[in-house]
């Protein structure tokens, strides 16, 4: 399937009916009275978070949405049928914002969160409404009002626990798929990943957590470069994030570099995403053959006070006390 997270649609909110001008016409009743009834209000277009969603791409095939107007009012006092409301289900996860102003209108993060994104018009009131003791046959009667319309920017992040960040080629894929049933296409050129990956992930009985890959980044990810912009957002609701470096490409001068590289984009792109706890996993043992080399990677590494852990994910080396790690991390966390 392909993957739709950014998309512009029109919500147009049902019309009210009008009301109605009526007067009785009854047998033995020659002047009778103001008998028109008002008419139904305007359908409302309201946005629902569904689980049976997964991105936003059918909305790339229909962008407009507009819900069902009022009936007019009759006589015999007889009020005009509302008009139905009319559901636009979107994954959960989406947010809702104005398009001009960026303003964030909904944030659906569980599954049937509803939003009111267009009400519907109100209906008009039939000439019977307006009987008064100085005013016994008025003939007029109110027009029903317009329904609210407006267009919507939708964005779809992500919903996971934990979310996998480095460079492009760093492993981060095939960790996925070592530790979760999730397949992603994998391959040894830059940006192999082109949408967001997510696993499901347990350790023996614990909890499932869910865990998200996305495209690499590179240096001004923040400012558009490369693909990473466009999916740090899928990040910004994890709980965890995990460092992964690529040890085969770490620079021997400075084996930091990979690492503060990302940080500064992460930084640089959204304060909530600097205060996020950490994990580094140093990636693809199998590729560094001098043990001297790896203990003193390992060593720079440790002395950022964060967890470091060595894996390979190719050969499907420590990746048990990984899982452990983010089990417990995440267990330990306030919600």
């Amino acid at each position: 399937m392909k993957f739709i997270d950014e998309v512009t649609i029109t919500v147009m909110a049902g019309k009210g009916g009008n009301g109605c001008v009526s007067f009785r016409r009854e047998k033995y009743v020659p002047r009778g009275g103001p008998d028109g009834g008002g008419g139904g209000e305007g359908g409302s277009v309201v946005v629902e978070a569904s689980q049976r969603k997964h991105s936003l791409l059918d909305f790339r095939y229909r962008n407009l949405f507009r819900a069902e107007p009022g009936r007019n009012g009759a006589g015999q006092n007889r009020q005009g049928r509302g008009g139905g409301d009319l559901v636009v289900e979107v994954p959960v996860g989406t947010v809702a914002k104005d398009p001009l102003t960026g303003e964030i209108l909904s944030d659906l993060t569980e599954a049937g969160q509803r939003w009111i994104a267009a009400k519907g018009g109100r209906g008009g009131k039939g000439n019977a409404h307006f009987v008064s003791s100085t005013h016994r046959t008025p003939r007029f009667a109110q027009e029903g009002q317009p329904g609210e319309e407006r267009n919507l920017k939708l964005e779809l992040k992500l919903i996971a626990d934990v979310g996998l960040v480095g460079l492009p080629n760093a492993g981060k894929s095939t960790l996925v798929s070592a530790v979760s049933a999730a397949r992603p296409k994998i391959a040894d050129y830059p940006f192999t990943t082109l949408t967001p990956n997510l696993g499901v992930v347990q350790y023996d009985d614990a909890p499932p957590f869910v865990m998200a890959d996305v495209p690499g980044l590179i240096e001004g990810a923040h400012e558009g470069a490369g693909l990473g912009f466009l999916f740090l957002k899928h990040i910004e609701r994890t709980r965890l994030l995990v460092h992964v470096i690529d040890l085969s490409r770490v620079p021997s001068d400075n084996p930091l570099e990979p690492f503060k590289q990302i940080e500064h984009e992460l930084e640089s792109y959204s304060e909530n995403l600097r205060k996020k706890p950490r994990i580094i996993v140093l990636n693809k043992t199998d590729l560094v053959k001098n043990g001297k080399d790896l203990a003193k990677i390992e060593k720079s590494y440790s002395e950022l006070g964060l967890p470091v852990l060595l894996i390979s994910s190719l050969k499907r080396e420590g990746l048990r006390e990984l899982v452990r790690l983010l089990t417990k991390s995440l267990s330990e966390m306030v919600i």
